[in-house]
């Protein structure tokens, strides 16, 4: 029995390293695309909105290491100036949804009543829409731009993270602490803000990582279709775009933003995941063990 007990305790050990060092990857990773998309403008080879017809279309080379556009444009230093768009435009859109949803849905479960009724409701009927959808026909309405891409977005994206507060505040509502918290005095605000934010603040964040790269698609494809950014400003989804007619003659000029985007979407996933796994109760249980 002993020697089973030793080998569980060793499969524990190894199990709860290894999701460590995981994480401790995939932020490394991040950081690295946070670094290079804040100095991306002093990284780039060539000026990514310099314009030369004699360099039009050269494929991949010595030179032009993913080749060049249409225009003669370095498609190296347009992949790297365009991921300081596509990248913290995705973090504020992220930012904005999960603090106002959050906000919402705090309200809500702790309110109760009309107003939780009322929200609710409304968030059902955005959430029985295709988000896509949905937020192609609002920025269709507001114009073309990034800002109304990001508005856009956020207009159907917030029910997620309401939803999910919501629930989460009304299972501390009834908490033991909570009680005691109350019978101490604590005014409301600081019952919100010291006590309940922070037991809920967990699978928040885990969902709002996981959702950098759904937005990220979704940002792109707002752009692929010309409601995202203008040109020539440098965006993935809208050099996709440019590139679509020329794919079978030109093919690195898809296949550069398309790998960029693929390989941040799947670096995000990633860190999601992890940082779920990390977080998970029977996971902290056994690094406490």
């Amino acid at each position: 029995m002993s020697g089973k007990n030793n080998i569980t305790v060793r499969k524990q050990k190894i199990r709860k390293n290894h999701t460590k060092a995981k994480l401790v990857f995939f932020l490394v990773l991040t950081a690295v695309l946070l670094f290079v998309a804040a100095f991306a403008k002093y990284l780039c080879p060539y000026d990514p909105y310099a314009q030369d017809l004699a360099l039009a279309q050269k494929p991949p080379g010595p030179e032009h290491l993913l080749g060049t556009d249409r225009y003669g444009r370095d498609m190296l230093s347009r992949v790297i100036i365009g991921s300081t768009t596509s990248i913290y435009a995705t973090l504020l859109l992220v930012a904005v949804i999960t603090v106002v949803g959050t906000a919402i849905g705090i309200f809500c479960g702790w309110k109760g009543g009309k107003a939780d009724t009322v929200l609710m409701r409304i968030s059902d009927l955005f959430l029985a829409f295709p988000g896509l959808v949905f937020a192609l026909a609002v920025a269709g309405v507001l114009g073309g731009g990034i800002q109304n891409a990001i508005i856009a977005l956020a207009v159907i994206s917030w029910p997620k993270f309401a939803r999910l507060a919501r629930g989460l505040t009304l299972t501390q509502k009834d908490s033991a602490y909570l009680m005691a918290a109350k019978l101490s005095g604590s005014s409301t605000g600081k019952l919100l803000i010291k006590h309940i934010l922070p037991n809920i603040a967990g699978p928040i964040l885990v969902t709002a990582v996981l959702d950098i790269g759904t937005m990220m698609m979704e940002l792109a494809g707002l752009s692929f279709l010309g409601l995202g950014v203008k040109p020539p400003m440098a965006e993935w989804g809208s050099m996709i775009n440019d590139g679509r007619s020329m794919l079978q003659i030109s093919p690195w000029m898809v296949l550069a933003p398309g790998m960029a985007i693929f390989i941040t979407v799947m670096i995000f996933n990633l860190l999601g995941d992890t940082i779920r796994d990390y977080m998970d109760p029977k996971e902290r249980n056994r690094r406490r063990g």
